[in-house]
C-alpha cells in the first residue's frame, strides 16, 4: 500500500488486519499458553519499545518513512536470500529475545513491519515449520496491540481510518485462505525465492520514491 498511499496512512490502515489475521493464525496453530511462556521475553520488549516508537511516527516525514520502510523490506529480502543466521544456543536465547524484541519494536513502530527481526531470531533458533507459524502469529499479534494504541495516541488513527482498517479484515482473511491453499500446490522453496525477489524490488522502489520523490 505504501506504493500508492502516503506511508503513514498505509501503516495505519494495516493495524486491524494485522490484529485479526494473527489472532486467527495463533488460534489455528494451537499451544497458545506454551507459546506465550516460551517467547514472553521477546514479547515484553516488543510491546514496550514498539509503543514508545509509535509516539514519534507522526513526526517523521513521509519521505523518511518511505526510505525506512523500503530499507527494512530490502534488508529482510536480502538476508533471507543470501544468509542463514548462525545457530543461537539455549544459553544465549534470553539475550537473543531481548535484542530481537528491541529491534522489532523500533522497525514495527515506524513501519508496522516487525517480521525481519522475528524471522532472523526464529531461523537462528532453528524452529520447525509449525513452531515458526505459531511463534510469528503470537509475536505479530502482541506487536499489533501497542501499535494500535500508539497510533491512536499520536493522532494517526482517527475514527474514520479505524472503520476503514476494520473493513479490511475480511479481504485480509480471504487472502489468508487463498494463500494457504496456493501454498499447498507450489514448491515451497521456489515460491519463497520468487516472493523474496518481489519484495526486494518493492523495497528498492520505495527507497527510490523516498529519495527522489
Amino acid at each position: 500500500m505504501s506504493l500508492f498511499l502516503d506511508p503513514r496512512l498505509a501503516i495505519t490502515l494495516m493495524v486491524f488486519p494485522i490484529i485479526f489475521s494473527n489472532m486467527w493464525q495463533l488460534y489455528r496453530s494451537g499451544k497458545i499458553f506454551r507459546t506465550l511462556q516460551r517467547y514472553k521475553v521477546f514479547a515484553g520488549f516488543l510491546l514496550v519499545v514498539l509503543f514508545v516508537t509509535t509516539l514519534f511516527t507522526a513526526k517523521v516525514s513521509a519521505g523518511a518513512l518511505l526510505i525506512f520502510v523500503g530499507l527494512v523490506i530490502a534488508l529482510f529480502s536480502l538476508i533471507n536470500l543470501a544468509f542463514t543466521p548462525p545457530v543461537l544456543p539455549d544459553r544465549l536465547d534470553r539475550a537473543g529475545q531481548i535484542f530481537g524484541g528491541i529491534t522489532a519494536g523500533i522497525t514495527g513502530g515506524l513501519t508496522a513491519m516487525w517480521a525481519p527481526s522475528i524471522a532472523v531470531y526464529l531461523i537462528a533458533r532453528r524452529t520447525d515449520k509449525q513452531e515458526f507459524v505459531r511463534a510469528t502469529g503470537f509475536l505479530f499479534l502482541i506487536g499489533s496491540i501497542p501499535l494500535g494504541i500508539g497510533f491512536w495516541q499520536n493522532g494517526m488513527m482517527s475514527g474514520t481510518l479505524a472503520l476503514i482498517s476494520a473493513g479490511m479484515i475480511l479481504p485480509t482473511l480471504a487472502g489468508y485462505f487463498v494463500g494457504e491453499a496456493v501454498r499447498q500446490k507450489l514448491h515451497p522453496e521456489k515460491f519463497r525465492i520468487l516472493i523474496l525477489i518481489f519484495f526486494l524490488l518493492m523495497g528498492l522502489n520505495l527507497m527510490r520514491k523516498g529519495i527522489w520523490g
